[in-house]
C-alpha cells in the first residue's frame, strides 16, 4: 500500500504509475491524481493537450491549425465536408500539406501515400463501375428478350 499525497487515500502499488528512478519503481501520485497534474501542466503551459499534441507532432499549434482550416475555407482539403480536424503531414519531411476529415486522413495512411497507389485504386473504381454498367446493360437486354419471346 501506498498513500498518494494529492487524495491523501492509501491504494495498492499496482494503482500508481511505474518510475524507475524511485525506490519502489512508483510515482508519487497515484494514476488519476497523476494524469491530473499532467493535464493541468499542458493547460498552464501550452493552453491545451490539443496545442501542445500539434506542436510536439506537427510543429504548429492549434491557431495555425484553425488558420489552415479557414485557408481551405472550412472543409477537408480532399473531399470538401465541413470540419476537418486532421493535420495531414509528408511522413519523410515532416511538412504540414493540409488539413482533412478523418476518413480523408485515414485513406491516404492506408495507401502510404502512394501516388501510384491511389491512381491504381482510382483506375479500379473507375473500371468496375464501367464494368457494373455493362452487366446492367447486358441483363436489361436479356430481361428484354425473354419478355419478348414470351409473348
Amino acid at each position: 500500500m501506498k498513500r498518494c499525497p494529492d487524495c491523501g487515500r492509501s491504494k495498492p502499488l499496482d494503482e500508481f504509475p511505474r518510475n524507475r528512478n524511485s525506490r519502489d519503481g512508483r510515482h508519487s501520485y497515484c494514476k488519476p491524481c497523476h494524469n491530473a497534474r499532467g493535464k493541468e501542466t499542458y493547460e498552464r503551459l501550452y493552453g491545451s493537450t490539443r496545442h501542445y499534441h500539434l506542436k510536439r507532432r506537427y510543429g504548429i499549434g492549434a491557431d495555425e491549425v484553425d488558420e489552415l482550416v479557414r485557408q481551405q475555407g472550412g472543409i477537408c482539403a480532399i473531399c470538401g465536408r465541413p470540419d476537418p480536424e486532421h493535420v495531414d503531414h509528408h511522413h519523410e519531411t515532416g511538412d504540414v500539406r493540409g488539413i482533412l476529415c478523418f476518413n480523408c486522413n485515414g485513406g491516404l495512411g492506408q495507401f502510404r501515400d502512394s501516388v501510384d497507389s491511389l491512381l491504381t485504386a482510382a483506375s479500379y473504381l473507375e473500371l468496375r463501375d464501367a464494368h457494373e454498367v455493362q452487366l446492367l446493360d447486358m441483363t436489361r437486354e436479356r430481361v428484354l428478350r425473354l419478355t419478348h419471346v414470351s409473348r
